[in-house]
């Protein structure tokens, strides 16, 4: 394996296998989730949430299927979550990912990102230097082997609409990543959840671990909210809760 991918996963456990990052990730889901309840990670990534969500009790499905962190997770996480080497999406198949080696956080399946994130404020520096072909399944299929989860988190760089297109259902809570520089990837999700159910939202800024709001608030002011965001302010994840 080439050395710029190694180097990409040293740097992601650099910045996100850290107790800077673990502890405020930590005591949030232990508020936020249930012991017991089944929960999704699709793009585990090093598997920092995926840890973070175990810590709190929850029984975790890990989907990672970049090369080499699907290696990395098969080694270390804990034996009681569940590892799934494979993206999610809209139907079952094969499909090719973008990748960037040096910044892997950023690889993505979404066909054209790489050329519309790369114009986008923050992105400037990156490079979507060699492809991997990765199996897809749906969260349909992954909910037929696994059970109905209480949380789905979703963080897969601009596909995240493609993800819940394979979702029939709607789910107790979804989170999704934000990004300012690319608003209408995020209003899309937003439009998705609707169809799905009568959801209400509240954004997590960064890594802060806390919500932005005291309250969950409709679509459209979450609509308005992200309209008005910097494109060059930080990113961040974007919540969903059924409403009642």
């Amino acid at each position: 394996m080439a050395l710029t991918t190694w180097l990409g996963l040293l740097r992601s456990l650099v910045i996100y296998h850290n107790p800077v990052r673990t502890g405020p990730l930590r005591r949030f889901y232990r508020d936020l989730l249930r012991p017991g309840d089944l929960v999704f990670d699709v793009g585990a990534h090093v598997g920092t949430r995926a840890r973070a969500m175990r810590a709190a009790g929850a029984r975790v499905v890990a989907l990672e299927p970049q090369e080499p962190f699907s290696t990395f997770l098969r080694r270390t996480l804990p034996r009681d979550i569940r590892l799934v080497e494979a993206a999610a999406g809209g139907v079952e198949t094969v499909a090719e990912m973008a990748v960037s080696s040096l910044h892997p956080t950023v690889s993505s399946l979404k066909a054209g990102f790489a050329d519309e994130a790369g114009s986008a404020p923050g992105f400037g520096h990156v490079r979507w230097d060699r492809v991997q072909r990765v199996q897809v399944t749906t969260l349909d299929r992954l909910i037929a082997a696994e059970g109905l989860p209480r949380y789905v988190k979703i963080d897969v760089e601009g596909f995240e609409l493609e993800v819940l297109s394979g979702l029939s259902q709607p789910v107790e809570m979804v989170s999704v990543e934000y990004l300012p520089g690319l608003p209408d990837l995020t209003l899309s999700v937003i439009d998705r959840l609707q169809q799905l159910g009568s959801y209400r939202f509240n954004p997590v800024r960064g890594e802060s671990g806390r919500f932005l709001w005291d309250d969950w608030r409709d679509a459209e002011s979450t609509r308005t909210w992200l309209k008005g965001l910097a494109a060059d302010g930080p990113s961040g994840d974007l919540y969903a809760r059924l409403d009642g």
